[in-house]
């Protein structure tokens, strides 16, 4: 196995030990005693497995990129943004019910899907994948990574509605490429 896929793997498994820190997290601070200890064991669960894409990328570039990293690296990806975004619209992470709105969740949800099943139209049309990124999609990464981190740190003592919006905003504006993308591809050649 490659360098860059043991680190995959490795960013895999740090996916379930965020979440399980992050509900044991915010369980005491339903019990009335926040333990801080599980709030920064998992936030580092998380950081670690976000800061592992560019660590397996780098690997990957150095040692060759394999057929099952390409797959596995973006999966890893979307599976730690997913899994993020649904805890911590679940559970809250400070004691003014600090939470990730149910509906940004869904919108994140219904773009990644909607992406998947145009990928899969397009290769049942017989045509050519290709898979094209933009700037708007990896800002929308980073504004979602912003939101989690806004509650996850807590730095600032307003409500996570404000990064929501601004990763709502990001979200759609990157569904709008895809869906042009898409379109451009299933033109008739």
């Amino acid at each position: 196995m490659s360098p860059a896929n043991i680190v995959t793997i490795i960013r895999f498994i740090l996916i379930p030990i965020f979440a399980v820190l992050a509900v044991r997290y915010a369980d005491s601070i339903i019990a009335g005693d926040p333990q801080e200890l599980l709030r920064w064991l998992s936030l580092s669960a998380f950081i670690l497995a976000a800061a592992g894409d560019g660590l397996d990328g780098y690997l990957a570039r150095k040692y060759g990129a394999t057929k099952l990293g390409s797959y596995l690296d973006p999966l890893c990806d979307k599976v730690l943004m997913l899994v993020g975004l649904i805890v911590l619209c679940q559970v809250s992470w400070s004691p003014h019910g600090w939470v990730i709105p149910v509906w940004y969740v869904v919108m994140v949800v219904a773009r990644d899907l909607s992406i998947a099943t145009g990928c899969v139209f397009i290769k049942l049309m017989g045509k050519k994948l290709e898979v094209n990124t933009n700037w708007t999609g990896k800002a929308t990464t980073v504004v979602q990574l912003f939101t989690l981190g806004w509650v996850m740190l807590r730095v600032v003592p307003f409500s996570p509605l404000v990064p929501t919006v601004a990763a709502a905003v990001f979200t759609l504006w990157s569904s709008w490429f895809y869906v042009r993308e898409a379109l451009r591809q299933l033109q008739p050649e």
